[in-house]
């Protein structure tokens, strides 16, 4: 045989063990690409869990702090009225009785 053809079949052979080669580590490869992208949805999931919780609690903190708003403003309009209220009534005592 000649070298050319010597060397033609090692070339060959050498090719298609890398073709074997690498079919046989590509299933290896994918699976390992699948947990990643796994883990990866795991964490994502996790972190998207997590932001939800907070937004809820700070909704819910919102709600609270205009509740309390609401009622000091409330409570603010009463003592107005109860002023107005006592006021009035020491004018109209101070008729009644202008020695007092």
């Amino acid at each position: 045989m000649s070298t050319i053809v010597i060397i033609a079949i090692v070339a060959g052979a050498i090719v298609l063990a890398l073709v074997v080669a690498s079919l046989a580590t590509r299933s290896r490869r994918h699976e390992k690409r699948r947990v990643e992208a796994r883990e990866l949805k795991q964490r994502a999931a996790t972190r998207e869990t997590h932001a939800k919780k907070e937004q809820a609690a700070a909704a819910e903190q919102r709600a609270r702090a205009q509740r309390e708003h609401a009622e000091a403003e409330e409570r603010a309009r009463l003592a107005d009225r109860e002023l107005t209220t006592a006021g009035n009534e020491h004018r109209r005592a101070g008729r009644i009785d202008p020695d007092r």
